[in-house]
């Protein structure tokens, strides 16, 4: 294949072999003069090439202007009478809007729109009033007959002089073809912080060294055999300290924020957010989602289980497991849409029953309780339920009734009986039962007031009995004694 050398052609160099010179002045100086030469054409022909374009898109501004002019001059609301108002905004409220030129005192678009319209009334205002009218439309009309073959020779000009530039080599045409360099890809972006990672496995070497010998039954009844192990200690590890949950960083707390079922969406922002597919992302949605959750928020809990999840299966399918996801999601594959639809909604559901339970624990460890308790361990609390309300042929019987009379005993035992049916239903069943773990659990189930007149109540009508005097609330009894420890410390 034949090499073509025809732009070497193009070269414009001042110190050229065949460079013929006078015969008193020495090569050195000819080719410094050559060269400056060069250098002040090539900057000449610069400068009117960047003056023939802004002459030429300073004109491109004008004849818009002058032709919206004409036609309105042209029209039945035109007339002199727009002309004159025209003049004068023109003097009195001028816009500052110029060429964007690096000129000493250039002036703006309307101070050569004023210039150019005197112009064409000192024309006409030596003429008859009714003749004047039309001699403003022909001067505007030469006007603009003159700038557009104006234009039209500045664009010939133009190219004339870039066709000139073109011919020579010159240092602005340097660039660079290609460039072999190596750019390091970046580095991975960090794990959310307090993520749980797989630490990695170490495998531990233990040197031993062993002797040879001639008799080995000999030597081992003597002395057994010598080995040197070093004594590794395993890494101490603080399981009583309290473990941390992962937290958002900006980019997931975004990304938790997108709509659901919007997988093209996810898909675009992931790809703009390397920090979001990290280890431990999707642990921290979940603990998102089970805050928002306990909050009331449940349409963002849903979110933050949705992303979780639309990120625990990128990672399951592999190192390219974001393509293969975001392919088959986007192309609506309905039995790989309807298995992550159902997961996620799987998902939030457990979630919602854990956030419940939750908050039903916290409220329960919170909650103050009455409960009954004997002064003395070793005594008992009993019940003594009545079986109905006293009989009509009541009789007292016995050692130690002759001092009662017959109507207290009645209305206490008919007292008693009203009690006992006040008490819901609950407690009326636990009191049949007699036991004293079955009251308390109905106890520490109701409000504090309403237990401590029930408990009234009970010691009031008799229906409760203990060997030791009184009944105490021993609801937070240990915090008070640690308390009153250390106050005596």
């Amino acid at each position: 294949m034949p090499l073509n050398y025809s732009k070497w052609d193009q070269l414009e160099l001042s110190d050229d072999s065949d460079i013929e010179g006078h015969p008193n002045v020495d090569k050195r100086s000819l080719i410094r003069w050559k060269q400056r030469d060069i250098h002040e054409k090539r900057e000449a022909r610069r400068l009117k090439i960047s003056a023939l374009h802004a002459e030429i898109a300073c004109n491109g501004v004008l004849s818009p202007r002058l032709h919206s002019i004409r036609a309105t001059l042209g029209s039945a609301d035109g007339g002199l009478k727009y002309f004159e108002q025209l003049v004068e905004k023109l003097q009195t409220q001028p816009s500052p809007e110029a060429p964007p030129t690096n000129a000493k005192d250039q002036p703006t678009y309307d101070a050569m729109m004023l210039s150019l319209l005197l112009q064409v009334w000192d024309g006409a205002k030596s003429l008859p009033a009714d003749e004047r009218e039309a001699a403003v439309l022909s001067g505007l009309d030469k006007h603009i007959k003159q700038l557009a073959d104006h234009t039209k020779k500045l664009e010939k000009d133009l190219a004339e002089e870039e066709h000139e530039q073109k011919k020579h080599i010159t240092s602005e045409d340097i660039h660079e073809g290609f460039e072999s360099k190596y750019t390091p890809a970046k580095p991975p972006p960090p794990p959310v912080k307090n993520a749980k990672l797989d630490a990695p496995t170490k495998t531990k070497t233990a040197k031993t060294t062993e002797f040879e010998v001639l008799n080995p039954a000999a030597s081992s009844s003597k002395t057994p055999s010598q080995s040197v192990t070093p004594k590794v200690s395993p890494d101490s590890v603080d399981e009583d300290e309290a473990e941390e949950l992962p937290e958002l960083t900006p980019s997931l707390e975004r990304f938790s924020r997108l709509s659901l079922w919007g997988y093209e969406q996810s898909f675009n922002f992931i790809q703009e957010h390397r920090d979001v597919v990290v280890p431990g992302a999707s642990d921290a949605l979940l603990v998102a989602a089970f805050r928002a959750e306990s909050k009331g928020q449940f349409e963002y809990a849903k979110k933050c289980v949705h992303q979780s999840l639309l990120l625990q299966y990128c990672e399951k399918l592999g190192k390219d497991g974001v393509r293969l996801f975001f392919q088959k999601m986007i192309a609506d594959d309905q039995r790989a849409v309807s298995v992550f639809v159902n997961d996620v909604n799987g998902t939030y559901s457990h979630l919602k029953t854990r956030a419940k339970a939750a908050a039903v624990e916290t409220s329960d460890a919170q909650k103050e309780q009455i409960q009954l308790v004997p002064e003395d361990p070793s005594a008992i609390i009993t019940f003594n339920v009545p079986d109905g309300p006293p009989p009509e042929d009541l009789r007292l019987e016995g050692p130690g009734m002759e001092g009662l009379e017959i109507e207290q005993v009645r209305e206490a035992l008919q007292m008693r009986w009203d009690v006992f049916e006040s008490f819901p239903d609950d407690l009326k069943a636990a009191l049949k039962v007699g036991t004293l773990d079955e009251v308390n659990k109905v106890l520490g189930a109701m409000d504090v007031k309403v237990a401590e007149d029930i408990v009234e109540k009970l010691e009031v009508a008799g229906i409760m009995s203990f060997v030791a005097g009184g009944i105490r609330d021993e609801t937070g009894r240990d915090t008070e004694e640690e308390e009153e420890e250390e106050n005596a410390d």
